[in-house]
Protein backbone atom coordinates (compact mmCIF):
# COMPACT_ATOMS: atom_id res chain seq x y z
CA UNK A 1 0.00 0.00 0.00
CA UNK A 2 1.45 3.34 -1.03
CA UNK A 3 1.95 5.92 1.43
CA UNK A 4 2.37 9.90 1.71
CA UNK A 5 3.12 12.24 4.47
CA UNK A 6 1.45 15.75 4.00
CA UNK A 7 2.71 18.51 6.03
CA UNK A 8 -0.20 21.32 6.91
CA UNK A 9 -2.19 18.94 6.97
CA UNK A 10 -4.60 20.34 9.55
CA UNK A 11 -6.29 22.35 6.77
CA UNK A 12 -6.60 23.77 3.40
CA UNK A 13 -4.50 22.52 0.76
CA UNK A 14 -3.10 19.81 3.07
CA UNK A 15 -6.26 18.41 4.16
CA UNK A 16 -7.85 18.42 0.61
CA UNK A 17 -4.94 16.16 -0.61
CA UNK A 18 -4.78 13.93 2.34
CA UNK A 19 -8.50 12.97 1.62
CA UNK A 20 -7.67 12.52 -2.13
CA UNK A 21 -5.29 9.88 -1.53
CA UNK A 22 -6.98 8.27 1.44
CA UNK A 23 -9.93 7.99 -1.05
CA UNK A 24 -7.38 6.50 -3.89
CA UNK A 25 -6.24 3.68 -1.07
CA UNK A 26 -3.17 5.29 0.46
CA UNK A 27 -1.66 5.44 3.44
CA UNK A 28 -1.64 9.12 4.97
CA UNK A 29 0.42 11.06 7.36
CA UNK A 30 -0.72 14.20 8.76
CA UNK A 31 2.00 16.44 10.04
CA UNK A 32 1.05 20.03 10.95
CA UNK A 33 1.82 22.25 14.33
CA UNK A 34 -2.06 22.69 14.59
CA UNK A 35 -2.78 19.66 17.16
CA UNK A 36 -6.64 20.61 16.73
CA UNK A 37 -6.55 20.75 12.63
CA UNK A 38 -4.87 17.94 12.57
CA UNK A 39 -7.32 15.86 14.44
CA UNK A 40 -10.28 17.18 12.73
CA UNK A 41 -8.59 16.03 9.66
CA UNK A 42 -7.91 12.50 11.23
CA UNK A 43 -11.50 12.70 11.68
CA UNK A 44 -12.30 12.61 8.13
CA UNK A 45 -9.71 9.58 7.32
CA UNK A 46 -9.90 6.02 7.52
CA UNK A 47 -8.28 5.66 11.22
CA UNK A 48 -6.60 2.40 9.87
CA UNK A 49 -4.53 4.02 7.49
CA UNK A 50 -4.17 7.40 8.95
CA UNK A 51 -1.35 8.68 11.81
CA UNK A 52 -0.56 12.64 13.00
CA UNK A 53 2.25 14.16 14.03
CA UNK A 54 2.35 17.47 15.21
CA UNK A 55 5.81 19.10 14.01
CA UNK A 56 7.23 22.04 13.29
CA UNK A 57 8.83 22.42 9.81
CA UNK A 58 11.40 24.94 11.26
CA UNK A 59 12.79 22.07 13.27
CA UNK A 60 14.99 19.44 11.27
CA UNK A 61 15.05 17.34 14.48
CA UNK A 62 11.12 16.78 14.01
CA UNK A 63 11.32 16.16 10.59
CA UNK A 64 13.51 13.34 11.24
CA UNK A 65 11.42 12.27 13.83
CA UNK A 66 8.40 12.53 12.25
CA UNK A 67 9.63 10.90 8.97
CA UNK A 68 10.50 7.57 11.32
CA UNK A 69 7.65 7.62 13.08
CA UNK A 70 5.24 7.69 10.23
CA UNK A 71 8.04 5.35 8.15
CA UNK A 72 7.45 2.78 11.41
CA UNK A 73 3.97 2.78 10.53
CA UNK A 74 4.05 1.72 6.88
CA UNK A 75 6.53 -1.06 7.16
CA UNK A 76 9.14 1.67 5.81
CA UNK A 77 7.38 2.55 2.75
CA UNK A 78 7.15 6.98 2.08
CA UNK A 79 6.23 7.16 -1.30
CA UNK A 80 5.41 10.77 -1.58
CA UNK A 81 6.50 13.67 0.74
CA UNK A 82 3.92 16.29 0.33
CA UNK A 83 6.13 19.72 1.31
CA UNK A 84 3.02 22.21 1.70
CA UNK A 85 3.13 23.63 4.87
CA UNK A 86 3.66 27.84 4.55
CA UNK A 87 2.37 30.79 5.66
CA UNK A 88 2.03 34.23 4.06
CA UNK A 89 2.75 38.00 5.42
CA UNK A 90 1.41 40.79 3.38
CA UNK A 91 1.73 44.86 3.23
CA UNK A 92 4.46 47.03 2.13
CA UNK A 93 8.06 44.99 2.49
CA UNK A 94 9.22 48.22 3.86
CA UNK A 95 7.35 47.84 6.82
CA UNK A 96 7.89 44.42 7.50
CA UNK A 97 9.17 43.65 11.54
CA UNK A 98 12.46 41.38 11.14
CA UNK A 99 10.68 38.47 13.14
CA UNK A 100 8.00 38.35 10.87
CA UNK A 101 10.32 38.27 7.75
CA UNK A 102 12.52 35.76 9.48
CA UNK A 103 9.09 33.55 10.60
CA UNK A 104 8.15 33.30 6.68
CA UNK A 105 11.53 32.61 5.51
CA UNK A 106 12.06 30.06 7.98
CA UNK A 107 8.72 27.95 7.37
CA UNK A 108 8.18 28.94 3.74
CA UNK A 109 11.90 28.08 2.94
CA UNK A 110 14.05 26.61 5.35
CA UNK A 111 11.34 23.77 6.46
CA UNK A 112 10.65 22.92 2.34
CA UNK A 113 14.82 22.54 2.49
CA UNK A 114 14.72 20.72 5.87
CA UNK A 115 11.69 18.50 4.28
CA UNK A 116 13.35 17.77 1.15
CA UNK A 117 16.91 16.85 2.62
CA UNK A 118 15.09 14.75 5.13
CA UNK A 119 12.56 13.12 3.42
CA UNK A 120 15.57 12.01 0.16
CA UNK A 121 16.78 8.36 1.86
CA UNK A 122 12.93 7.06 2.30
CA UNK A 123 11.86 8.32 -1.28
CA UNK A 124 14.98 6.82 -2.85
CA UNK A 125 14.39 3.86 -1.09
CA UNK A 126 10.70 3.75 -2.53
CA UNK A 127 12.04 4.40 -6.01
CA UNK A 128 14.65 1.61 -5.76
CA UNK A 129 11.81 -1.02 -4.63
CA UNK A 130 9.84 -0.01 -7.94
CA UNK A 131 7.63 2.65 -6.13
CA UNK A 132 7.59 4.43 -9.57
CA UNK A 133 5.86 6.80 -8.21
CA UNK A 134 8.32 8.46 -5.60
CA UNK A 135 8.22 11.78 -5.47
CA UNK A 136 8.59 15.36 -3.59
CA UNK A 137 5.64 16.99 -4.21
CA UNK A 138 6.42 21.07 -3.27
CA UNK A 139 3.69 23.59 -2.79
CA UNK A 140 4.95 26.67 -4.80
CA UNK A 141 2.23 29.68 -6.10
CA UNK A 142 1.35 31.78 -8.28
CA UNK A 143 3.72 34.54 -6.75
CA UNK A 144 6.32 32.53 -7.70
CA UNK A 145 5.43 32.93 -11.45
CA UNK A 146 5.82 36.56 -10.98
CA UNK A 147 6.82 38.30 -7.82
CA UNK A 148 3.54 40.14 -6.31
CA UNK A 149 3.73 43.61 -4.67
CA UNK A 150 2.53 43.40 -0.99
CA UNK A 151 3.70 39.82 -0.66
CA UNK A 152 7.19 40.01 -1.56
CA UNK A 153 8.44 38.19 1.60
CA UNK A 154 6.06 35.40 0.54
CA UNK A 155 7.00 35.77 -3.25
CA UNK A 156 10.73 35.20 -2.50
CA UNK A 157 10.34 32.56 -0.57
CA UNK A 158 8.25 30.64 -3.14
CA UNK A 159 11.08 31.70 -6.14
CA UNK A 160 12.59 29.72 -3.82
CA UNK A 161 10.90 26.69 -3.98
CA UNK A 162 10.10 26.60 -7.39
CA UNK A 163 14.30 26.66 -7.58
CA UNK A 164 14.70 24.28 -5.41
CA UNK A 165 12.16 22.05 -7.11
CA UNK A 166 13.99 22.50 -10.62
CA UNK A 167 17.39 21.75 -9.38
CA UNK A 168 16.17 18.35 -7.67
CA UNK A 169 14.10 17.23 -10.63
CA UNK A 170 17.54 16.89 -12.36
CA UNK A 171 19.69 15.67 -9.44
CA UNK A 172 17.41 13.62 -8.61
CA UNK A 173 15.67 11.60 -11.94
CA UNK A 174 18.87 9.00 -12.33
CA UNK A 175 17.59 7.98 -8.89
CA UNK A 176 13.90 7.87 -10.18
CA UNK A 177 12.91 10.38 -8.07
CA UNK A 178 10.13 12.71 -9.61
CA UNK A 179 10.19 16.57 -8.04
CA UNK A 180 7.49 18.65 -8.66
CA UNK A 181 5.51 21.42 -7.75
CA UNK A 182 2.31 22.85 -7.42
CA UNK A 183 1.62 27.00 -8.10
CA UNK A 184 -2.01 27.59 -7.13
CA UNK A 185 -3.67 30.93 -7.21
CA UNK A 186 -5.42 32.74 -4.89
CA UNK A 187 -7.12 29.62 -2.86
CA UNK A 188 -9.47 30.87 0.04
CA UNK A 189 -7.87 29.16 3.36
CA UNK A 190 -6.72 30.92 6.33
CA UNK A 191 -3.48 31.91 4.75
CA UNK A 192 -6.06 34.68 3.32
CA UNK A 193 -6.75 36.02 7.05
CA UNK A 194 -3.66 37.88 7.26
CA UNK A 195 -4.00 41.57 7.72
CA UNK A 196 -2.33 43.94 5.22
CA UNK A 197 0.29 46.15 6.96
CA UNK A 198 -0.93 49.56 7.34
CA UNK A 199 -4.78 48.66 7.02
CA UNK A 200 -7.60 47.26 8.58
CA UNK A 201 -8.17 45.14 5.55
CA UNK A 202 -7.14 41.45 5.21
CA UNK A 203 -5.46 39.34 2.14
CA UNK A 204 -9.00 38.04 1.39
CA UNK A 205 -10.58 41.29 1.33
CA UNK A 206 -7.55 42.47 -1.90
CA UNK A 207 -8.42 39.27 -3.69
CA UNK A 208 -12.01 40.11 -3.45
CA UNK A 209 -11.42 43.66 -4.43
CA UNK A 210 -9.31 43.34 -7.29
CA UNK A 211 -12.31 41.21 -8.61
CA UNK A 212 -9.54 37.96 -8.89
CA UNK A 213 -11.39 33.86 -8.31
CA UNK A 214 -11.12 31.61 -5.69
CA UNK A 215 -9.55 28.18 -6.80
CA UNK A 216 -11.32 25.21 -4.49
CA UNK A 217 -9.18 23.26 -2.75
CA UNK A 218 -10.35 20.10 -4.28
CA UNK A 219 -9.24 21.35 -7.51
CA UNK A 220 -5.56 22.11 -5.93
CA UNK A 221 -5.91 18.30 -4.46
CA UNK A 222 -6.78 16.66 -7.88
CA UNK A 223 -3.54 19.08 -8.89
CA UNK A 224 -1.21 17.41 -6.84
CA UNK A 225 -2.42 13.81 -7.83
CA UNK A 226 -1.68 14.10 -11.39
CA UNK A 227 1.15 16.15 -10.52
CA UNK A 228 2.34 13.09 -8.66
CA UNK A 229 2.33 10.81 -11.38
CA UNK A 230 2.41 13.28 -14.41
CA UNK A 231 6.09 14.48 -15.87
CA UNK A 232 5.10 18.67 -15.52
CA UNK A 233 7.69 19.57 -13.40
CA UNK A 234 5.99 22.79 -12.25
CA UNK A 235 1.56 22.63 -12.31
CA UNK A 236 -0.17 25.96 -12.32
CA UNK A 237 -3.35 26.16 -10.67
CA UNK A 238 -6.65 28.04 -11.37
CA UNK A 239 -7.21 31.08 -13.94
CA UNK A 240 -4.67 33.28 -12.57
CA UNK A 241 -1.62 31.31 -11.94
CA UNK A 242 -2.66 30.12 -16.15
CA UNK A 243 -2.75 33.97 -16.64
CA UNK A 244 -0.05 34.62 -15.11
CA UNK A 245 2.38 31.76 -16.48
CA UNK A 246 1.12 32.75 -20.32
CA UNK A 247 2.15 36.78 -19.90
CA UNK A 248 4.92 35.91 -17.83
CA UNK A 249 6.33 34.09 -21.01
CA UNK A 250 4.64 35.90 -23.45
CA UNK A 251 3.85 39.32 -22.76
CA UNK A 252 6.66 40.47 -19.88
CA UNK A 253 6.40 44.20 -20.40
CA UNK A 254 2.58 43.99 -19.73
CA UNK A 255 2.71 42.48 -17.27
CA UNK A 256 5.26 44.48 -15.29
CA UNK A 257 3.35 47.82 -16.30
CA UNK A 258 0.05 45.75 -14.61
CA UNK A 259 1.67 45.06 -11.48
CA UNK A 260 3.02 48.34 -11.09
CA UNK A 261 -0.18 50.09 -11.63
CA UNK A 262 -1.95 47.69 -9.09
CA UNK A 263 1.04 48.39 -6.21
CA UNK A 264 0.90 52.41 -6.97
CA UNK A 265 -3.11 52.28 -6.59
CA UNK A 266 -3.05 50.06 -3.42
Amino acid sequence: MKAILVTGGGSGIGRAVARLFADKGWRVGLADIDATGLRDTAAMLPAERTSTHVMNVRDASQWEHVLAGFAARTGGRIDVVFNNAGIAAGGAFGDMAIDALDRVIDVNFRGMAYGARLSYPYLKRAAAEGGAGACLLNTASASAIYGTAGLAAYSATKFAVRGLTEALDAEWAAEGIRVRSLMPGFIDTNLLSIGVTGTNRTARDAVVDAGLEFTPVETVAQAAWDAVHGDRVHTPVGKTARRLTFAARWLPGRLRATMRKRSLGR
